[in-house]
């Protein structure tokens, strides 16, 4: 994982440095077929040298045509799943879901970091079948539930799309405890699947689910309440399933999933053992001065438009204006409501949401842990997942090996 992580803070660096792509070819000596850096997870660096020969051919720099960009991936994602189908049909199914599972990998980077345009709409779509696909060939296969959105409003979808993964020992008589990871920005349920894996061998059962204004998710991205009506939605449907135990579930919130689990941890209280928020913000991470200039931070893109469009924007000047509204201190959640058991864990130097939100959180309501990973910048990786496992491994009152199950998390190619 150490290995991983510095070469992926080298893909990574603020977004005048470099263009993402051509970073990444000057270092392909260094990354090999199994990758486990974030957001190439079942992917092969082979798979995209093509891509970025294409892109690098074309000379496409920010700000990117998303049409354009987009399309740069689809050829290649289109050979994996055809050589997929291929395997399939020859009954090779280890061939198969890897295949398509490396399609998906590509699909993905050609929507990242959010699907604005129609051609990344269409990557999300091809992205997600193929995924799907070589999900359910798995050992332990993956599938998506589709939850019934009982409390949303008109405005709403009804349904909202899981990954759902239960051991196959768990039954009513003996249920299982339940991770429940709310994605980021820019992973979706497709994308942060490679967690489940590790949680089923020890016993744990996981579910996927998107935030709002992201991937599937119904809730109307521009109310700060409509994801209080989506865990609702989620929990009571948990709530009903015989081989989950309802009193030990745990949400783990990635970046700016870790804002709505920080949310969720008090809106929820009663009804979860505990929440992570990994990187996530409250406060600060709304202010004009950080929207302003983050864009030439820590995170590849433009993470302030990215932000805009995911919390339903459609320019960044209107969603700088009203941002205030998504305050966890402004709207007085931090301090009335009693919070259940909280870890707050980031790298002090995050560029994408500022470590003063931890301290925010701190110092309002009920107490809470905290934990900054010096030297360490967005959700203080890789030293952060080890702290955050141990911690959940606590509370569900479990022994067992951390670094056993992070090395299950990279994907291990055979072909």
């Amino acid at each position: 994982m150490s290995q991983e992580y510095h070469i992926g803070e080298a893909l990574f660096q603020p977004a005048e440095h470099h263009d993402s792509f051509e970073k990444l070819w000057e270092m392909k000596w260094k990354l090999p077929c199994t990758m486990g850096v974030y957001p190439f997870m079942f992917g092969c660096i082979q798979d995209f040298q093509p891509v970025v020969d294409n892109i690098i051919r074309k000379g496409l720099r920010e700000p990117y045509n998303w049409d354009e960009y987009a399309s740069c991936f689809f050829p290649k994602a289109e050979e994996l799943a055809a050589i997929a189908d291929a395997a399939a049909a020859a009954g090779e199914q280890d061939k198969a879901a890897e295949y398509y599972l490396r399609s998906s990998a590509v699909y993905r980077i050609a929507r990242f970091p959010a699907p604005r345009s129609e051609k990344q709409r269409d990557a999300w779509r091809a992205g997600k079948a193929v995924f799907y696909k070589g999900a359910a060939l798995l050992p332990f296969p993956i599938r998506e539930e589709r939850i019934p959105h009982v409390h949303g409003n008109a405005k709403e979808g009804d349904v909202i799309p899981v990954n759902y993964l239960v051991p196959p020992a768990a039954s009513a008589e003996k249920p299982a405890p339940l991770v429940l990871i709310f994605t980021g920005l820019d992973g979706y349920r497709t994308d942060l699947a490679v967690w489940q894996r590790g949680w089923l061998d020890n016993g744990v059962a996981t579910m996927v689910a998107e935030i709002p204004g992201t991937g599937d998710s119904p809730a109307d991205p521009r109310d700060p309440t409509s994801p209080d009506r989506q865990w609702s939605s989620v929990l009571d449907w948990l709530d009903k399933r015989p081989e989950i135990d309802s009193t030990r579930i745990v949400v783990w919130g990635f970046s700016t999933g870790g804002y709505y689990s920080l949310r969720a941890g008090h809106t929820h209280a009663q009804r979860l053992l505990g929440i992570v928020s990994q990187g996530g913000g409250c406060h600060h991470m709304f202010d004009r001065d950080w929207l302003e200039r983050v864009n030439k931070l820590e995170y590849p893109f433009d993470l302030a438009n990215t932000l805009a469009y995911k919390f339903g924007y459609t320019d960044l000047e209107s969603f700088i204006l009203e941002a205030p509204k998504f305050s966890l201190l402004g709207d007085g959640t931090l301090d009335k409501f009693r919070c259940t058991n909280v870890l707050l864990i980031n790298g002090e130097g995050d560029e994408v949401f500022p470590i003063d939100d931890q301290y925010v959180a701190l110092e309002h309501g009920w107490p809470k842990m905290s934990r900054t990973v010096l030297n360490r910048k967005h959700m203080g990786e890789p030293e952060a997942f080890f702290i955050i496992i141990q911690w959940i491994y606590q509370l569900f009152g479990m022994n067992a090996d951390v670094s056993e199950q992070m090395r299950k998390m990279p994907s291990k190619m055979k072909y």
